[in-house]
């Protein structure tokens, strides 16, 4: 008999009705000897079982659903099959899109994996496990990725925070296949990149932005733009392609704005975009109205990691749209975002109001976006919606 995590009375509805997480303060009992890693039966408080998945004991969710039956085996059969699926569905959706060779594969809950996330970038495959019982389960997820995916290498970029708050080594670099990989060379919305492995955000690029980016070609004719916080300038070389007349791409990261350059000369876009090394928030306001721009990206790093850092993230958010809008000139437009998942649209929108306010002038929301389609949300999973972004006019007060 496997270990049982027994719920409270009046915690059942929300994993009852398909939401994977059991949260600490929803769990009365663990009885079995339960383990870090070791799979568990979730029942309610009369016994009946509402599935099993993973026990991460100290953590604020103890247990992440993969199944809701008694019989189905977690086993590499399992894996595999639950990967071919995630495949699948991407395929129906046209993702990638014809000549590209880059998506998410995996989504962790999107995709009943908790825990892992799996993105295809060209012929290598970057990894990430956010638990200890995808941890533990490393080899079978390997062993379906190669079988599934076939690709040349597979890199783990598993985030140190996350592996030290459950409590297992993160793996880094290469870890099947070819080890002579230094780089992830891919094609996304026809752009060449060249990545090396050695920077480090995430797993190596922001494919959830696609849809955005998308638009921000569409709206880029004819204007100036800035792109703070480009990263390695995935919204700059849009702009460019979409016919601005100048763009400018900020990042506190050297390496980061260095590699975005040389991305830019092979894509043929060199001398379409100042890359420039500087702190994005302060260049926005030493931009003022008089070196204002026409469309202004602010799309910053995940501000609140964590429910407990919303409030002083909020705070953030409010000064760097403050920021924004003294960047953007009157008339111009305002892409605002945000991908922490404790930040809601809502809050999102009202740190823009408030920030305009400082900022003397006046925000209206034109568009709202969310992550792409290979980054699925379940209904019954509202959590799993973590990115945002709104297109706002900025005119004066």
């Amino acid at each position: 008999m496997l270990p049982t995590v027994t719920l409270q009375p009046g915690h059942v509805q929300p994993v009852w009705a398909g939401h994977p997480w059991v949260y600490a303060q929803a769990i009365a009992r663990v009885e079995g000897g339960a383990a870090p890693g070791d799979e568990v039966r979730v029942v309610d408080p009369r016994g009946q079982l509402l599935g099993r998945g993973f026990y991460s004991p100290g953590s604020a969710i103890p247990v992440r659903l993969l199944v809701h039956d008694a019989t189905t085996k977690l086993d590499a059969a399992f894996f595999e099959q639950r990967l071919t699926r995630a495949l699948e569905r991407r395929r129906a959706l046209g993702l990638p899109s014809a000549g590209d060779d880059a998506v998410r594969v995996v989504y962790a809950e999107g995709d009943l994996l908790p825990g892992i996330v799996v993105d295809k970038l060209g012929d290598v495959c970057v990894v990430q496990f956010a638990t200890i019982g995808a941890k533990r389960r490393e080899a079978e997820l390997l062993d379906a990725v190669e079988r599934v995916l076939a690709p040349r290498a597979i890199v783990d970029r598993t985030a140190t925070n996350a592996a030290s708050a459950e409590k297992f080594v993160a793996a880094s670099g290469v870890v099947r296949g070819d080890v002579t990989v230094d780089a992830l060379r891919f094609v996304d919305r026809g752009f060449r990149w060249e990545l090396p492995l050695m920077l480090g955000q995430k797993t190596g690029f922001y494919l959830d932005q696609r849809p955005l980016r998308d638009r921000v070609e569409a709206l880029a004719a004819g204007r100036r733009v800035l792109d703070a916080f480009t990263y390695t300038g995935a919204f700059a070389l849009a702009a460019a392609r979409g016919g601005a007349t100048e763009v400018v791409a900020v990042d506190q990261s050297a390496l980061a704005v260095e590699i975005g350059a040389a991305c830019a000369r092979a894509n043929g876009f060199a001398e379409r975009i100042a890359h420039t090394v500087s702190d994005a928030a302060k260049y926005m306001v030493q931009a003022g109205p008089q070196g204002g721009f026409d469309l202004v990206v602010c799309d910053p790093p995940k501000l609140a990691p964590s429910r407990g850092a919303r409030s002083g993230a909020l705070g953030a958010y409010q000064r760097l749209a403050s920021a924004a809008c003294r960047a953007t000139r009157p008339g111009g437009l305002l892409v605002f975002c945000s991908c922490s998942g404790a930040v809601g649209l809502d809050a999102l929108v009202r740190a823009l109001a408030l920030g305009a306010r400082d900022a003397n002038v006046r925000a209206t929301v034109l568009e709202r976006h969310f992550q792409g389609a290979d980054h699925p949300v379940p209904a019954a999973f509202p959590e799993g919606l973590y990115l945002k972004g709104v297109i706002a006019a900025i005119e004066p007060a």
